[in-house]
């Protein structure tokens, strides 16, 4: 029986640097606050001119010559770039802190170098986002004194955004990758992937991969060297407000989630025998007569590894999804997707006298429907099906489902933007 080619993603649980002058605030002892807060005031409005150079005001200098300290901060204005970290400097004495709040009073963090001469912050500034620096200052001479001044980023004139799985919170097969779909095309890869982060409980090892999804959209991959380990503990961060992907728009948001690895288990498809057989921790648990796509046309089979994507329940499938015509238009029971294509194992009762025989399909995975309810309900997404056949339609292709696994290791750690 064939597949239909997806009508629709599966539901899931669900941003050119202009060098701006900086912004340099004179910083008093206390007693000259009056001089402080006028030199403070022209900053909201005079954010674009170009500032004096931070030299020393003798008639300005505290007690026993004490020269006062000079900040700057960059970026500055009301439409500066985002995209780039925040950073603050001081001439004439030290930084002791800095603290970067934006208007919903969420902090930009950064830490202030050893020699007390500048502060950088650990993640960028954001589009369309107004931000407050305070910063408080030590004279050579000891005296302490506070700047404050603010700046605002432009707004992202376009946004870029995820689609991503495995969703938050859930369990999944030991060959389940974590996938990253763009809305818009990503031309600033190696930016992108920086800010991608994975974590695990056993520290699996593994790698990103860049390749076009099977909708036409760009899409990144991370998957282990091999099969995961079961019980492993997964977290996906990442930290893309702020990035901006090219012509595809800045990201405006960050992403996580955390999943859980569920149990060993692998789905081996013999076409040439005509079964499938269930393995659990190396243990056949079940052999299953089965019927694969018809040899010698476009109704033939994959081969190589895919990975069960979701389990579908009963479905439409019409054969005019994927180019085969009027042939059938029927309800199919028991649908568990493996390629977005449209390669799905499922119940076939119709295909009754093949099953085991011979291989009769329009390209899926056809068994009964008493072995198809109970296979559904063994196995989960994320576990990989390992297809093997004379006369099948080829490899499933790395961004046809999840078919990363059909490469050398080598092979996909080369399709990372940072190697």
């Amino acid at each position: 029986m064939g597949c239909p080619a997806p009508s629709r993603r599966l539901p899931l649980p669900s941003v050119t640097e202009v060098l701006l002058h900086p912004t340099r605030v004179r910083v008093h002892a206390p007693v000259r606050t009056a001089v402080a807060a006028a030199l403070l005031v022209p900053l909201a409005v005079a954010c674009s001119a170009t500032p004096a150079p931070a030299t020393p005001d003798a008639g300005t200098a505290g007690k026993d010559g004490d020269r006062p300290v000079t900040v700057t901060v960059t970026p500055t204005g009301r439409q500066a770039p985002a995209g780039k970290p925040v950073k603050v400097t001081a001439a004439a004495g030290r930084l002791t802190s800095v603290t970067v709040t934006d208007a919903e009073g969420r902090r930009l963090a950064g830490k202030v170098a050893a020699d007390g001469r500048t502060w950088l912050s650990e993640r960028r500034a954001v589009p369309g986002t107004a931000y407050t620096v305070t910063a408080a200052t030590r004279s050579r001479g000891g005296t302490e004194g506070t700047s404050r001044t603010s700046f605002a980023t432009a707004p992202a004139d376009k946004v870029n955004k995820v689609d991503w799985r495995p969703g938050a919170g859930a369990t999944v097969g030991m060959a389940q990758p974590i996938s990253l779909v763009f809305d818009h095309p990503v031309e600033n890869r190696a930016e992108v992937e920086k800010q991608l982060k994975i974590t695990t409980s056993n520290g699996t090892e593994g790698s990103w991969g860049w390749m076009r999804d099977w909708s036409g959209k760009d899409r990144v991959d991370w998957r282990p060297r091999d099969y995961w380990k079961p019980g492993t503990k997964v977290t996906l961060s990442a930290e893309l407000n702020g990035t901006d992907s090219g012509d595809g728009g800045w990201f405006v948001r960050d992403y996580t989630t955390t999943f859980t690895i569920g149990a060993r288990q692998i789905v081996k498809v013999d076409l040439d025998h005509h079964h499938l057989t269930l393995l659990r921790d190396g243990r056949t648990v079940r052999r299953i007569p089965v019927s694969g796509g018809t040899p010698g046309g476009d109704k033939r089979s994959w081969r190589g590894t895919a990975v069960l994507m979701a389990k579908e329940g009963t479905i439409n499938m019409n054969s005019e999804t994927v180019g085969l015509g009027d042939a059938y238009d029927k309800m199919v029971d028991y649908s568990m997707r493996l390629t977005w294509s449209g390669m799905y194992a499922h119940a076939a009762p119709w295909n009754a006298r093949y099953l085991g025989n011979a291989n009769r399909s329009s390209g899926c995975i056809g068994m009964s429907t008493a072995d198809a309810a109970w296979f559904y309900g063994q196995v989960r997404p994320g576990d990989p099906f390992e297809i093997t056949g004379k006369d099948t339609k080829g490899v499933v292709a790395p961004g046809n489902g999840f078919g990363q696994w059909n490469l050398p290791w080598a092979d996909w750690q080369r399709l990372s933007a940072l190697r």
